[in-house]
């Protein structure tokens, strides 16, 4: 896989049908288990289970590795729909394939041949451990050095807020193989790192939403590893290759933000329409017409400008701009009909009861996620007066 890599669209019918199979998987095992997990904060194995049946640790992982080779535009639905219900346990596989993605896109044939296969069987599962405890948003902040001690390197520091963190067991590293290199970004490195001696799991960290999924610090201590897990095989690429996924990230949580978007319509439509105040249900009032009608709005558009990213992504082209659009622009839409719809509930839309509660809490996170907003709208001005130089 390279960076123009085309993936071309499923035939409409394979689509459908995929999509169809999650959904029911979706109404028969997910819906049942979330409120319970996600109040108690529990990691849902047995849906993880059901996730590797699936073929979703290997969503995007080309077929000669055993994957399932999706294009990002069906990615994107699956992972819509899922989060309409329950945005959480897409990171649980979205973070993994990240991991993935690093490897396809510049590892080793080696490393594809060994690595890509069990990732996409999901027996071994991890994710993106990048960021450090001052060093997010700016990566190349980060103080985890990696020391080449013969066929080995030795590696020491620490990592934070790391998805799949205590569940997970191997991971994409990013660190600091020459601490000196001016500028920054030349002296880092990318690591295939799987939990062995030296690698310790600190402590959980707690969330106000995102349950379920582990967030956790990661503590590497005399960390040996061999010179084969280097990705790519050559020092100094690791900045490029730990960004290199960001757009298809971003796509990953645009679409998870038009997933909460979504789902916070639909609940705060039904329930409109079987509450009823004055007589009549109040999605007949015309102020809670005017919540449903900016959501629904809110929501299409992000889900146009998700696809758009994701199809560009698909043919190959750059696309950062279009993917920190939707990002942007899905995310926020995740934010205000969350609330909107917590609105349109009232009182019961504060107990945990009722799922919007929950929607409200997980949407916050993909604001931040992949890069903040602030960043996104960084990103897309600079692209766009590039594109659109003065005459």
């Amino acid at each position: 896989m390279t960076s123009k890599t085309i993936r071309p669209a499923l035939p409409a019918e394979e689509e459908r049908q995929l999509l169809d199979a999650i959904e029911k998987w979706v109404q028969k095992s997910v819906i049942p288990q979330v409120r319970h997990h996600d109040h108690e904060d529990l990691y849902p194995t047995a849906i993880v289970e059901e996730m590797k049946e699936l073929g979703l640790f290997g969503a995007t992982i080309s077929q000669e590795y055993g994957g399932l080779g999706l294009p990002a535009s069906t990615y994107a639905r699956i992972v819509m729909n899922v989060s309409s219900y329950w945005m959480a346990i897409t990171g649980i596989f979205n973070s993994h394939l990240m991991l993935a993605l690093a490897v396809e896109k510049f590892g080793t044939e080696s490393q594809k041949q060994y690595w890509l296969p069990k990732f996409a069987s999901g027996e071994v599962r991890g994710g993106l451990a990048l960021t450090e405890p001052d060093a997010g948003t700016d990566l190349q902040g980060i103080r985890m050095v990696a020391k080449r001690d013969g066929d080995d390197y030795v590696i020491n520091g620490t990592k934070t807020w790391i998805s799949n963190g205590i569940e997970g067991s191997c991971f994409a590293l990013l660190v600091k193989t020459d601490p000196a290199a001016d500028p920054r970004h030349k002296g880092m490195s990318l690591f295939i790192a799987p939990k062995q001696e030296g690698f310790t799991v600190g402590r959980k960290l707690e969330k106000l939403g995102y349950k379920c999924i582990d967030s956790a610090e990661l503590v590497f201590d005399n960390y040996r590893i061999g010179v084969d897990h280097l990705i790519g095989g050559v020092e100094g690429q690791g900045f490029y290759q730990a960004t290199g996924g960001l757009e298809l990230g971003r796509i990953n949580v645009a679409a998870r933000g038009v997933g909460i978007a979504e789902g916070a319509l639909r609940l705060g439509a039904n329930y409109a329409q079987i509450r009823k105040t004055f007589g009549k249900p109040i999605a007949e009032h015309q102020a809670i017409g005017l919540k449903i009608g900016e959501m629904a709005t809110r929501a299409r558009a992000a889900r146009l400008l998700t696809l758009d990213a994701a199809e560009a992504f698909d043919r190959g082209e750059r696309c950062d701009m279009q993917a920190g659009m939707a990002k942007y622009f899905a995310s926020e839409a995740a934010l205000e009909n969350s609330i909107e719809s917590m609105r349109i509930h009232g009182a019961y839309g504060y107990s945990k009861e009722y799922d919007i509660e929950r929607l409200y809490r997980d949407a916050p996170l993909t604001c931040i996620g992949e890069g903040t907003n602030e960043m996104q709208r960084i990103i897309i001005a600079k692209q766009w007066i590039r594109q659109n130089p003065a005459a």
